[in-house]
């Protein structure tokens, strides 16, 4: 994983200048891009593996310094510290030609991403996702059929390429079934004891984000299938000593992975299932190569937070239920304001339903200065005393 990213990483700074080069949401319908021959970079990877080095906080200071509010997304922070800095810890990051954006997941990236544009003074395509209160209209359907139609042609002009349609086909196929496979790789954490804990999930989480629709990807996958079916097959866990089982919400404290990751292990305490993890293979198993616009519609649109609450607590009953947790771990993210409103009561009402201890623990994706150490080492106390 460390080679395939670092390598994307390094590549980058020769595609500046003999390819099109996007900056992507996490969140936005990368397979158009990809006949096209756009390099992309997404800057909330970028923004995680800053938080991962613990160069987030001098980031997300300097765009701070530039009038950015600290109650602005860290991700977002971090990305325009970068900016006007320069600094990273990838070495460089190529300049785009193009700013590619979805605001399924949230608002914060439109301004965001809108902000780069006038700073980089470049043309930003925005899938624009309404909101599911309820079901998936058929207007809403045909609303984002046309969105994409009319990108086609601005693609066109600002790669030099036309468009591919078998080769956009082939794309889709790529992304789904890496999707799939992804969704295989959790699922071995159904297993006791699991074989690898959601922590090494947050790092292999980077191809499907990062690299979708790419035949590495697929590949990468089915490696690490191979080799987590073996583990379960000898019976062969993650941990020496397996007891409880939990369920992790929201995005990764990434400044915190390796800490958390020995401070559950010593407490015979295993994270087999994660709400972030499953999000990249909860819907892109929609994609249909014969009905690729429309499939990638439902697959986007369908996101985890472009969804009402109630969604979301069925999906969490469930997740519960079939990888048998004992407890949850809330994330209450500063920087995810869509992640984390309603978990105080999706916590009430897990407990309510399920008799699942949780705790809730409040901190950021990647700007280490909202972290309390003392106040959440003792709700991870009293956690750990409820888990007995």
């Amino acid at each position: 994983m460390k080679e395939i990213m670092t390598r994307h990483y390094y590549l980058s700074r020769f595609a500046e200048g003999a390819k099109p080069i996007a900056w992507v949401t996490s969140g936005a319908p990368v397979e158009l891009l990809r006949p096209f021959g756009f390099y992309t970079i997404y800057p909330e990877n970028h923004g995680a593996l800053c938080g991962a080095q613990k160069m987030a906080p001098e980031l997300c200071a300097e765009a701070e310094e530039h009038g950015f509010h600290q109650d602005l997304c860290s991700y977002a922070r971090t990305d325009l510290g970068h900016y006007f800095s320069r600094k990273t810890p990838a070495g460089k990051l190529p300049k785009p030609d193009l700013l590619f954006a979805s605001n399924n997941i949230c608002q914060t990236v439109v301004y965001w991403f809108k902000a780069l544009a006038r700073y980089l003074n470049i043309p930003l395509v925005l899938f624009d996702t309404p909101y599911n209160f309820e079901e998936i209209t058929e207007i809403d359907i045909s609303y984002m059929i046309r969105q994409f139609e009319e990108m086609i042609p601005v693609l066109e002009q600002a790669s030099g390429q036309t468009f591919n349609y078998p080769k956009f086909q082939e794309i889709i196929r790529l992304a789904r079934d890496s999707s799939l496979a992804w969704g295989e790789v959790l699922s071995t954490m159904k297993a006791r004891p699991a074989p690898m804990t959601i922590f090494d999930a947050f790092i292999h989480l980077a191809p499907i984000v990062s690299l979708r629709g790419l035949p590495l990807t697929l590949d990468y996958y089915h490696l690490l299938l191979d080799e987590l079916k073996e583990r379960v097959a000898h019976g062969v866990g993650a941990l020496k000593n397996e007891q409880k089982r939990l369920m992790w919400d929201n995005i990764a404290i990434w400044y915190k992975v390796r800490d958390y990751s020995n401070l559950f292990a010593e407490h015979d305490m295993n994270f087999v299932v994660a709400t972030y993890t499953n999000a990249w293979a909860e819907t892109t198993p929609y994609m249909d190569e014969n009905r690729p616009l429309e499939s990638m519609v439902k697959a986007y649109s369908l996101v985890i937070l472009n969804n009402n609450l109630n969604h979301r607590l069925r999906l969490m009953e469930r997740l519960i239920k079939e990888y048998h947790v004992d407890g949850l771990v809330i994330h209450s993210a500063r920087s995810c304001k869509p992640y984390s409103v309603g978990q105080y009561d999706l916590k009430r009402l897990l407990m309510e339903r399920l008799e699942v201890p949780s705790v809730v623990i409040e901190a950021d994706i990647t700007d280490s200065r909202a972290y309390s150490e003392e106040q959440t080492n003792t709700r991870l106390e009293a956690f750990f005393e409820s888990m007995e």
